[in-house]
């Protein structure tokens, strides 16, 4: 059976790694000033952009690819010989584009399962390529399905931020947590737990968030009775801050990453509209 893997724009892929891995991207939209476009296909949906209309308090959000478009994609991959999908996203706790998925999988022809990564950013998107190496060795569709449920459940995403206002804009923390920690100029360092973003720790610099992020991300890579680890180090706009945790992981690191480096990945414009300029995160994920 011929099995194909489709992942949203918030996994993180660009369209070089996407198109080698077979990996169908649906995009999820960025609305600015009223105005939508596709994340990371429009040219106005670009971290850059992004980061310009929030410095300049344009008024920003975002909204799901609709079941519709999602049904799109699915048919277009049937026609091509495609027998079956298995369409992986980012929490169903953050976003209804796994909704979405549900019920444009009603509907379609051929069949798809659609799988919950209880995950965002570059852990949907390992979760994605696993399913991919999958399917490309002939896997059936309910495998493909389980290994990126697997390596999504390994995975270990953190995360810290300038300000918790734009989590809070969109509602992925509590309104009283944010307005302390701004007024405390505390960096909450941030991880992803059971599809959900809580609070792991709090400290009072971006240096020793950093610092921290290093530590915690040690910590993760070593947790598991695994060989080699995949790491990326996400940001917007702080590519210094990036480059300098990802050699520092690099090192320490070693033969853990068997000879890979550590990545670094700019987030796209929709994940990048509910963290704001300043992130800086790390996605451990321990090869299956």
């Amino acid at each position: 059976m011929s099995v194909a893997v489709v992942t949203d724009s918030t996994a993180g892929l660009t369209p070089e790694e996407a198109e080698k891995a077979g990996v169908t991207v649906v995009p999820l939209q960025l609305v600015i000033a009223g105005a939508s476009y596709d994340d990371g296909v429009d040219p106005e949906a670009t971290p850059e952009h992004l980061a310009e209309a929030l410095r300049e308090f344009r008024p920003v959000s975002t909204s799901r690819p609709s079941p519709q478009v999602v049904l799109e994609t699915y048919e277009d991959l049937a026609e091509t010989g495609v027998e079956a999908i298995v369409s992986v996203h980012l929490s169903s706790q953050l976003s209804a584009t796994y909704e979405s998925a549900q019920l444009a999988t009603r509907r379609c022809s051929i069949p798809v399962v659609p799988v919950d990564t209880r995950q965002i950013g570059a852990a949907t998107g390992y979760a994605a390529l696993a399913a991919a190496r999958a399917a490309a060795l002939g896997a059936p569709v309910e495998e493909v399905a389980e290994v990126a449920r697997r390596q999504a459940e390994r995975i270990t995403s953190l995360f810290y931020v300038d300000t918790l206002e734009y989590l809070r804009r969109g509602g992925r923390v509590g309104a009283v947590g944010a307005l302390v920690g701004s007024a405390l100029a505390v960096k909450p360092i941030l991880q992803v737990e059971d599809g959900r973003i809580v609070t792991l720790e709090k400290v009072r610099t971006s240096v020793r968030a950093i610092a921290r992020l290093e530590e915690l991300a040690m910590k993760a890579a070593h947790g598991e009775a695994v060989d080699a680890v995949d790491v990326t180090v996400c940001h917007l706009a702080n590519p210094e801050g990036a480059e300098r945790l990802a050699a520092g992981l690099s090192a320490r690191l070693g033969s853990l990453l068997h000879g890979e480096d550590v990545a670094v990945q700019e987030v796209g414009a929709v994940l990048g509209a509910h963290v704001g300029p300043g992130l800086l995160g790390v996605v451990v994920a321990p090869r299956l």
